[in-house]
């Protein structure tokens, strides 16, 4: 044990170090990333892509991300948690030059597509990464503290960048809707010196690999994410949970743009840089009232249920309304309420996984997720084609309700995970957590190998 770890004070500094540094990257990441949330659709449409065609570019990313999610697995449980970021950073910057580029020489959907791919890689190389190093390094740390708190203080922080990165995004679209993407690729820039920086792999030692390996720790990955992951039912039921989701979320988050700007009856990027905005704000405001909840409930899949389930009421909703004011309200409530649940959910996961796999477990639910999304986005795609956007989201509302009895058999399970510790509320009712597990220490995970069952 290194002295740092054996002088106290040392320790009660290196919680809140470890949480600047993470919330510092998911700001500065999420602005990056969502310069372009609110104009993506309207980009590829001006480009000269169809409305099905933008949804075979965005499957593409989302076949890019269950592609390589394995492969950058074993760079993020070998090289580090750090390297697998940065190497994010890089490669997303390198495909968002591509868009701008393909679009200048009036490139058509098959560049789209590769380009496509490319960003998929890199949002790999990101995703269960910067979650692993966190708890990784607040457990090597000794912090004491929820694990939901510090992801919903990470959403709402990210919500914020998201905020000013939807209505920057919007405005500058209105001058050019290349400018968003331009600024994405400098504000990756930035990110990257930040982290490397400030982000060390405190509390997980890297392992040198080589390329003749990597195929054997794939292999290696596969099989931990099957044994830490698939077979234990906790984890398998939150994976069903993401796969279900994933067929809505990633064609859902697109196409509101040009189907608001169609109830509008106006063609403005700044419109839909606005409504991005209130997105991030109702996302926020979600993530912000998780706290409120977990002082008087004190069970995880309670939270997930209600949330999950008002998010699918609302977004059958965004279909049926047929006018712009009612359509914008019903998607806030969906997006607050899953500004709800994911932050519990992720808690919930951290909660079941070793930390040795939890790189690897989080990308395979990640993997698993972006599975759903590719179905998702060319069915409903097709869907909005044929017959249209509002019967996509509809129809999406409807796969949405398939999540509550996954939810339902999850809370059966009574695992000590589904226990919000700290809380002297939540003792009777729905919420209680009375007759659970007893849980010794305050949110950590368990630093053994979980039996698989």
């Amino acid at each position: 044990m290194s002295a740092s770890r054996r002088d106290g004070s040392a320790v009660r500094e290196g919680g809140p170090s470890v949480t600047r540094t993470y919330y510092a990257i998911a700001c500065i990441y999420t602005l990056s990333a969502s310069l372009i949330w609110g104009v993506n659709t309207l980009f590829l449409l001006d480009a000269g892509l169809d409305i099905f065609e933008v949804f075979v570019a965005n499957a593409a990313f989302t076949a890019g991300m269950v592609i390589f999610e394995i492969p950058t697995g074993v760079t993020a449980d070998t090289r580090g948690r750090r390297f697998s970021f940065l190497l994010s950073a890089l490669t997303i910057m390198v495909g968002t030059i591509a868009y701008v580029s393909i679009a200048a020489v009036g490139g058509g959907l098959v560049p789209f597509v590769v380009a496509s791919i490319v960003l998929g890689l890199g949002f790999s190389f990101y995703s269960g990464a910067v979650e692993a190093w966190l708890v990784d390094a607040l457990n090597a740390t000794g912090f004491q503290g929820q694990l939901d708190q510090v992801f919903a203080r990470g959403a709402m922080f990210s919500g914020a960048a998201m905020l000013v990165g939807t209505v920057g995004g919007g405005l500058l679209g209105t001058v050019d809707l290349a400018w968003p993407y331009i600024g994405r690729a400098v504000l990756l820039a930035l990110v990257f010196l930040i982290a490397m920086r400030l982000m060390h792999d405190t509390g997980f030692v890297p392992r040198r690999t080589t390329l003749a390996r990597i195929p054997a720790e794939a292999q290696q990955v596969l099989r931990a994410s099957i044994t830490y992951g698939w077979r234990r039912r906790s984890v398998r039921l939150l994976m069903i949970a993401s796969f279900i989701q994933g067929v809505f979320t990633m064609w859902g988050f697109y196409a509101w743009q040009p189907y608001f700007l169609e109830l509008l009856g106006r063609d403005a990027a700044w419109v839909a840089g606005i409504v991005a905005a209130l997105i991030a704000l109702s996302t926020i405001a979600g993530n912000s009232i998780v706290e409120f909840f977990t002082r008087f409930c004190g069970r995880r899949t309670t939270l997930m249920l209600w949330s999950a389930g008002v998010a699918a009421a609302a977004i059958v909703g965004v279909g049926v309304v047929g006018s712009f004011w009612p359509a914008v309200v019903a998607l806030l409530v969906a997006t607050g309420s899953m500004g709800v649940y994911g932050p519990v959910k992720q808690a919930y996961l951290h909660g079941v996984i070793p930390s040795e796999q939890r790189a690897t477990v989080v990308s395979f639910d990640s993997l698993v997720g972006s599975a759903g999304g590719i179905g998702g986005q060319l069915g409903l795609g097709q869907l909005s084609r044929t017959e249209s956007i509002a019967a996509g989201y509809v129809a999406g509302g409807i796969v949405l309700v398939g999540v509550l009895p996954v939810l339902a058999v999850l809370r059966g399970l009574r695992e000590r995970a589904d226990v919000i510790v700290g809380r002297k509320a939540g003792r009777s009712g729905p919420c209680a957590a009375q007759g659970l597990p007893e849980v010794a220490a305050v949110d950590s995970t368990p630093r053994q190998p979980v039996a698989a069952s």
